[in-house]
């Protein structure tokens, strides 16, 4: 017995060094294994090294046995060792247990050194103490322990996520004073906190550095771009790429990335692109994420896809990303074939997915679809995803069922702005503005604060009423809010006031603006033109050029709506004209419709007819033009020529009641009753709801509407009566016109 426990005695040594060695390799249980020979051989071992790889490793695989050691230590009194209790402080931070490792910390009182300060300062900060691990941080320096690099990280990375700048401050100066400031962590860990605290005082740190490596260029970038100066973190990735030594990694990638995407810049993130294949980051995947993101908020939707296809391994985030950019720049098309490929590639579906579907859904108007994504929300839970449930209520109330969004908005558990701003604006948008009108306050009683979306909204609605007090109301709550001299509210309050007939009143909100964009002034042309005042409209376009503004394709529309409703023909075809030769614009199907729109209602059908000719092949088929044709057919009496223009309006838009009232009303004029009859036939048929026109006219503050065709007012023989009489005084001159006409053609052929 005596000759055994010698020669287990004489394979001590190999124990505790096999010990050691699995602990460095992380290899927890043969840890355990010679632990377990070691007191079998029934060995005394009076190496205290031996005891802290042992705890560490229970720590990772048996809270019980941890503690059961932690016992013998006390029995035979090794836990008086400093690297022993440091050891058993560390086993119970590991495991959550902080109290207790407080208890033992205090009762190291004689033997705790640095390494006890760290560990417990470390333990706390790393496991999100981080008020309790700054107070011991604190506690270590009054003692005076000195922190270790890593600690010394971590606690300037608490006061970044803390917030605490004037502890911040204070901790920079520490680091001067111990000396900490020559390593390159604990610089880019302040450079961190300064970045999400005061930019200004980061790029002075950041100056001051001596040796800067990749991450402290990293960090700069994504602080500018962060602070929303995705300019200036491009100006500084240039700089970084002309600095010897410094090579751009994958962060960097896609934080640059990051910053094309916010600046719109294009140009730039083709070259960075490129820098991407050439650094053989295109394997990346997140690189390659961020590049289908850049692609795609920057408008170019089929170098997204490119990069999509090339990409060889797709995670969830590559198909949510493509979908977003399909949403994003308007392609739904080529957003259902996606949907289709993830169906057949089994990609798992998550929220980011349902919003997207949804989108697609309200565009295309596919109200079944919509309650089929509702029951998938339903089924998986997502309806606790406010994000979600504020796309499902847009979907279903752009897709005219307003009662369902109304019910799932009012089983919400928790509603924020976003959510509120939706039910405002769906409202609007289902013409129920007192509904919209009296969710805003309700949300108002609810202390929830709006944001300049929320008011927009509310603005959009009160213009849906049309009434001048409401309107004047939510102008004040719009200035109340601190919102009016925002671009967007501004040019909504031009627009509110514009329908309401205050042309004034929208003047005077677009002169207040202190900053106004091309979509404010062209709200304002469209105020002038919806109201009449084609001169003026044209007298602001001549005025913005001036400003140094080029007009867009809108501002061009309004501009010609203007000229088509007031019957300024030379005007609308010299604006047409100059449109393309001089400011170099393409036009489009509203900009056409609208050309024939206005020929048509001058009687001059067959230069109307000329311009469709002109046409691209691919904007001919749109009902709205062939509607403007139609129309002026039936005023003139021309209905041989209408016909084409009804089969097309017909073909075009079978659900639309315009075109076979109109049709309908055509026929009846020229006596042709059996062909009126067949048209109203046709439309029921099809189950056409038929919506008549109105006029809204504004008395004594109130918008009073009068149907087409109801008699039910008591003076409405007079009301029909003066306007046949407004009807046979308008004149068209017809003076230069031919030539005019033939010149645009000329120009567009």
């Amino acid at each position: 017995m005596r000759f055994s426990a010698i020669v287990s005695g004489s394979k001590l040594p190999n124990w505790i060094l096999r010990i050691k060695e699995s602990s460095t390799n992380g290899k927890w249980q043969e840890v355990v294994s010679h632990y377990h020979e070691i007191k079998k051989a029934g060995i005394q071992t009076v190496d205290v090294s031996v005891f802290p790889p042992i705890l560490k490793a229970w720590s990772f695989l048996s809270h019980r046995h941890g503690k059961s050691l932690h016992a013998c230590l006390i029995k035979q009194g090794f836990d008086s060792f400093t690297s022993i209790g440091n050891s058993i402080m560390g086993f119970y931070i590991r495991r959550g247990d902080f109290d207790i490792a407080v208890d033992v910390f205090n009762s190291m009182r004689r033997s705790r050194d640095s390494v006890s300060w760290n560990i417990l300062i470390h333990g706390h900060l790393d496991n999100g103490a981080l008020v309790a691990g700054l107070w011991w941080f604190t506690n270590a320096r009054v003692a005076g322990f000195e922190p270790n690099i890593s600690t010394m990280v971590l606690v300037i990375q608490a006061c970044r996520i803390l917030g605490t700048k004037h502890d911040g401050l204070i901790l920079h100066g520490y680091v001067i004073k111990s000396g900490f400031w020559a390593i390159s962590s604990v610089q880019n860990s302040l450079l961190s906190m300064y970045v999400d605290a005061d930019m200004e005082c980061a790029r002075e740190l950041f100056d001051e550095m001596h040796e800067k490596d990749v991450i402290s260029w990293s960090v700069m970038i994504g602080g500018y771009l962060q602070w929303e100066e995705p300019q200036v973190g491009l100006q500084m990735f240039r700089k970084m790429v002309l600095v010897p030594g410094i090579e751009p990694d994958g962060v960097v990638m896609v934080s640059v990335l990051k910053a094309c995407a916010s600046s719109r810049d294009v140009c730039t993130g083709r070259l960075v692109h490129g820098l991407v294949i050439h650094r053989g980051f295109d394997c990346d995947l997140f690189v390659e994420n961020s590049l289908i993101d850049m692609y795609s908020k920057c408008q170019d939707a089929g170098s997204a896809f490119k990069v999509f296809n090339e990409i060889s391994q797709r995670n969830n985030v590559s198909w949510n990303s493509m979908l977003s950019g399909f949403v994003l720049n308007e392609n739904y098309s080529e957003a259902q074939s996606l949907i289709s490929s993830m169906r057949k590639e089994r990609v798992e579906t998550d929220e980011v997915t349902l919003v997207n579907i949804l989108q697609i859904c309200k565009y295309f108007v596919h109200p079944f679809h919509c309650k089929s994504i509702h029951c998938v929300m339903i089924r998986r839970g997502s309806e606790a995803n406010e994000l979600v449930l504020s796309a499902l209520i847009d979907a279903y109330a752009k897709c005219y069922l307003i009662e369902i969004a109304w019910e799932v908005f009012a089983r919400m558990r928790r509603r924020d702005v976003v959510s509120w701003s939706t039910m405002i604006s769906g409202f609007a948008h289902c013409g129920k503005p007192d509904e919209a009108i009296a969710v805003y306050q309700e949300m108002d009683r609810d202390l929830v604060k709006p944001n300049v979306i929320t008011i927009i909204n509310l603005l959009e609605a009160c213009s849906v009423t049309a009434e001048l007090k409401r309107s004047k109301w939510a102008h004040g709550v719009a200035i109340r809010q601190g919102f009016a001299s925002e671009v967007t509210v501004g040019t909504a309050v031009v627009d509110m006031y514009s329908k309401c007939g205050e042309i004034l009143a929208s003047r005077r909100a677009f002169d207040q603006l202190p900053l106004k964009n091309i979509v404010t002034w062209s709200a304002m042309i469209a105020a002038y033109g919806m109201n009449g005042l084609a001169h003026e409209a044209l007298a602001l376009f001549a005025e913005m050029k001036r400003h140094g503004l080029k007009p867009n394709p809108v501002t061009t529309l309004s501009v010609l709506a203007a000229c088509s409703h007031c019957g300024l023909v030379d005007e609308g075809l010299s604006l047409f004209k100059s449109m393309v030769q001089e400011l170099g614009l393409e036009p489009g199907f509203e900009h056409y419709s609208c050309m024939v729109d206005m020929l048509g209602r001058a009687g001059k059908l067959d230069t109307a007819i000329e311009v469709i000719k002109t046409m691209p092949h691919n904007l001919k088929n749109g009902a709205s033009i062939w509607g403007s044709l139609l129309s002026a057919c039936r005023s003139y009496g021309l209905t041989e020529l209408g016909k084409e223009a009804i089969s097309r309006v017909l073909e075009l838009e079978p659900s639309n009641s315009a075109g076979y009232l109109v049709a309908s009303s055509m026929y009846a004029a020229d006596g042709l009753w059996d062909d009126a009859a067949r048209i109203r036939v046709l439309a029921k048929e099809k189950g056409v709801k038929v919506v008549a026109g109105y006029s809204l006219v504004h008395i004594d503050n109130k918008a009073c509407r009068f149907v087409a065709g109801d008699g039910s007012h008591p003076r409405s023989d007079e009301i029909f009566s003066m306007a046949q009489q407004l009807h046979d005084c308008i004149k068209i001159d017809e003076k230069k016109e031919g030539n005019t006409w033939l010149a645009v053609i000329e120009c567009l052929t």
